[in-house]
């Protein structure tokens, strides 16, 4: 009985521990130790496939943090580059110090955690549209310190580290007029801002925390943008409006003509039928129907007979 209260009381206490760091995390720095310990007391490092990326299960406090870890050798990680979750680490690629082995640590802090990021950097003037990517790597070698584990260097060889920000970010609204720019967090706190390499994808020289950022409008762009809707949307109102009356006046135009046109050819038959009916009447010969056709009959009047020659019979 006693022993099943210690126990008890020993997981609310790692419990409230957590919960209390969780709550009490201010510093980005401090972020990426706690992950780090979390991670490494949930493997046993000499027993992780090298290659397999694994997932970090965090406690529910750092919900929304997504944590992958993967062990390399530190000469194959260099002849052959590798793809970790969001990250692409080119041929070349060197660890500094070269380790045995080294764990490459990828982080995804969601939207929630990346506004600590606020608070550790100057992003005045800057809004950001993507959760914070990190990318670290430890050693994990057969003499690891799992308690206290050393940070190493992750250098780009001929080909930069490329981040890529396609699946996880948010739709931008204008996204046709703004263009996102790369973030990348430094440990002494300066940020430095870049343009992307392509579409929502990032180059890198070394490991970091990475971002992507938008401008954001100051409240005269603001005040013009609304401006600029209201324009529209009257100037619209007035095309409509416009292009209405046009296509009236234009219909009843063609209507018009339509009508004219029928009044014309009605005149032009009616005229027709009339100067025939004065032809018939002035011909000299009668014109009588037979059936349903009209032919020219002669008069009755007959022509008498003359004698051409006068000829007088002889006497009998």
């Amino acid at each position: 009985m006693g022993s099943f209260f210690f126990l008890n009381l020993m997981i609310f206490s790692c419990v409230l521990l957590a919960s209390t760091e969780a709550q009490g995390i201010k510093s980005a720095r401090l972020l990426d130790l706690l992950i780090r310990d979390y991670t490494f007391k949930s493997f046993d490092t000499h027993l992780i496939t090298t290659g397999s990326v694994l997932s970090v299960h965090l406690p529910s406090n750092f919900s929304g943090i997504k944590v992958s870890t993967v062990r390399f050798r530190c000469g194959s990680l260099t002849r052959y580059g590798a793809q970790v979750k969001e990250f692409h680490l080119g041929i070349g690629v060197s660890v500094n110090p070269c380790v045995e082995r080294v764990m490459i640590l990828t982080q995804n802090l969601g939207y929630n955690w990346s506004s600590i990021y606020y608070d550790n950097y100057d992003l005045s003037g800057y809004e950001l549209v993507s959760p914070v990517l990190g990318l670290l790597a430890y050693n994990a070698g057969s003499d690891v310190n799992i308690s206290n584990p050393f940070e190493l260097g992750i250098q780009a060889g001929k080909e930069p580290i490329k981040v890529d920000f396609r699946n996880i970010t948010r739709v931008i609204a204008n996204a046709s007029r703004i263009t996102p720019l790369c973030a990348t967090f430094e440990g002494d706190g300066k940020v430095t801002m870049a343009k992307q390499a392509s579409s929502y994808v990032c180059e890198a020289k070394r490991h970091g925390h990475f971002g992507l950022v938008i401008e954001k409008p100051s409240p005269v762009q603001l005040k013009n943008n609304s401006s600029d809707s209201d324009s529209d949307g009257k100037a619209s109102q007035w095309k409509v409006a416009v292009g209405s009356s046009i296509g009236a006046a234009l219909g009843a135009f063609l209507l018009g003509l339509l009508l004219v046109a029928m009044l014309v050819r009605v005149k032009k038959r009616s005229r027709m039928e009339e100067l025939e009916r004065r032809a018939y009447e002035e011909e000299a010969l009668q014109v009588s129907m037979v059936g349903h056709i009209r032919a020219p009959t002669a008069s009755g009047t007959r022509t008498m007979p003359t004698i051409e020659h006068e000829y007088i019979p002889p006497p009998h």
